[in-house]
C-alpha cells in the first residue's frame, strides 16, 4: 500500500519562553529588575543570630564540650537560615518587567502574599527616579516614580535607579511612545479658548 511507503514529517513550533505567567503570547519581555539585595538586611541581621544563639551552651559551660558547641553551631545556622529565607523569598520573587506593551510589578510579601500591578506603556506619562541620603548614595539605590493617569507608582530600593530609568526610557522611544507633559501654559491657553468659544 501507498501509504505504509510514506514517511510522515512533523513540524515542531517551539513557543517563545514565558518569563512570567501573565505573559501573551505576542508579548516580548524587554526588562526585568529587582530590588537592591539590601532590602534583606532585616532579615540576614536576625538569621545572624541563629548560630550565635546556638552555641550559647557550650559558650557558659564550656566542660559540655567541642560536640555541643558545633553541634549548637548547626542548628544555629539551620535555624538562621529558617528566619533569613522569608527575606530572600520576597526580594527573589519581587520583580519588576516592562515588555513592549506594559509594565508590570510583582511584588511578594511572606509566603502566601502576592501583588501584580499591571499598567499599558501608553498610559505613562512621566518617569522621575531619586537618591536620598548617605545609605542610598553609598549603596547605589533609590526610587523609580512612574506617573500614569491614574496616579504614581513608586518602586522603592531600585539598585542603580539611573540605569534603569534611562533603560525604560529607550523602551519607551523603541516602542513609539512619548510621555504626555502638560504644563501651566498649555492649561492656560485651554482655558483661554474656552472662555472665548462661551463670549
Amino acid at each position: 500500500m501507498q501509504w505504509e511507503n510514506a514517511t510522515i514529517t512533523a513540524t515542531i513550533v517551539l513557543m517563545p519562553e514565558k518569563y512570567f505567567d501573565d505573559q501573551f503570547d505576542d508579548e516580548e519581555v524587554l526588562l526585568v529588575f529587582r530590588k537592591h539585595p539590601i532590602v534583606m538586611r532585616k532579615g540576614l541581621i536576625l538569621g545572624m543570630l541563629g548560630p550565635l544563639v546556638g552555641v550559647l551552651p557550650a559558650t557558659f559551660k564550656p566542660e559540655l564540650g567541642f560536640g555541643w558547641f558545633f553541634g549548637g553551631m548547626l542548628i544555629g545556622t539551620l535555624l538562621g537560615l529558617i528566619i533569613y529565607f522569608p527575606s530572600w523569598m520576597s526580594w527573589h520573587f519581587t520583580v519588576c518587567v516592562v515588555t513592549n506593551q506594559r509594565f508590570i510589578q510583582l511584588t511578594q510579601k511572606g509566603f502566601f502574599h502576592r501583588e501584580v500591578s499591571d499598567i499599558g506603556l501608553n498610559l505613562i506619562q512621566s518617569l522621575n527616579y531619586s537618591i536620598k541620603g548617605f545609605t542610598e548614595t553609598l549603596f547605589g539605590f533609590g526610587t523609580i516614580t512612574i506617573q500614569t493617569y491614574m496616579g504614581n507608582i513608586d518602586i522603592h530600593d531600585v539598585y542603580r535607579p539611573a540605569k534603569i530609568h534611562k533603560r525604560i526610557q529607550n523602551i519607551l522611544r523603541e516602542q513609539g511612545i512619548t510621555p504626555k507633559q502638560y504644563d501651566d501654559d498649555v492649561e492656560m491657553k485651554r482655558d483661554e479658548e474656552k472662555s472665548t468659544q462661551a463670549s
